[in-house]
């Protein structure tokens, strides 16, 4: 069986012995850029290799032109993927401390973007890893390389110039993926400006969760996006957030949906606002 969306603690359980599988810990916190690494290295699940946002999963900040989580070049992060031993025939199982809404769901895109399918999401991640009572290790895994060969699927990007061009565009929906508050300029910021791209919508990633922090069912995420979308096909329909690592979260439930391939603003609103001609809203 491939898993394409997520999967549960134990059937992950039982297959950590299975040598075409790679394990990912993308824990992280924007608070602290150490945390994730350090909590890897206080434990984690055998075998996995530590996947860090800010120099795996990033490329390098251009100032005034990119947001603050830009995308690697493909040759480099094909380069990470080999390094960690993830070929054509792997399946790959991404977790965070938060269920997705960090970085695994930022990675779990990531690769299907290069063409690699067979990558899910720990549903509940590290939380429901510990809580099942699952084994832990401390152990650094020696790397395996295999040969990634990355064939990118550009139409699940969005670009500036196309946000701008439809988000009033009755056609399309655009999507800001952070809470409420957020998106009307309240909350934690790691930006100068406030608000929210003139036009777009709200979609609250942490409503693809349910109150134990699981993703909730198939079903309900498909009546859900349903009410957001309407009749707009997933094909027309961008996510954002501050950065381009949370809105993955809805890109990956909209999946686990079975509604298809939504595009990924990955510039996010860090990048909107470096051009003050661009329109925002409260």
């Amino acid at each position: 069986m491939t898993y394409k969306t997520i999967i549960s603690a134990n059937e992950l359980a039982a297959h950590l012995q299975d040598s075409h599988w790679v394990i990912l810990d993308a824990r992280f916190t924007l608070d602290d850029e150490n945390w994730g690494q350090n909590q890897y290295l206080a434990g984690h699940i055998p075998g996995a290799h530590y996947a860090n946002l800010a120099t795996d999963l990033a490329g390098a900040v251009i100032p005034g032109q990119t947001g603050r989580r830009p995308l690697p070049p493909i040759e480099v992060f094909a380069k990470t993927l080999s390094q960690w031993g993830i070929g054509p025939n792997t399946q790959v199982v991404v977790y965070d401390a938060s269920g997705g809404l960090m970085a695994a769901s930022r990675t779990w895109w990531m690769l299907r973007w290069l063409g690699h399918d067979a990558v899910a999401v720990l549903d509940g991640g590290w939380p429901q890893w510990i809580d099942g009572g699952h084994p832990l290790s401390t152990e650094v895994p020696a790397p395996a390389p295999a040969v990634f060969i990355a064939k990118e699927r550009s139409d699940y990007l969005a670009n500036v110039e196309q946000v701008d061009s439809v988000r009033q565009n009755l056609q399309w929906a655009v999507f800001d993926s952070r809470s409420e508050a957020g998106f009307h300029g309240g909350g934690v910021y790691h930006d100068p400006v406030r608000g929210h791209i003139l036009g777009a919508r709200l979609a609250d990633r942490a409503n693809t969760l349910d109150s134990d922090g699981l993703f909730r069912s198939p079903q309900e995420l498909r009546q859900h996006y349903t009410r957001l979308l309407g009749e707009i096909p997933i094909e027309r329909t961008i996510f954002y957030c501050g950065s381009g690592v949370t809105a993955a979260q809805n890109l990956l439930a909209v999946a686990h949906a079975g509604l298809g391939d939504a595009k990924h603003y990955v510039g996010s609103w860090s990048e909107w606002i470096l051009d003050p001609a661009r329109p925002v809203e409260l």
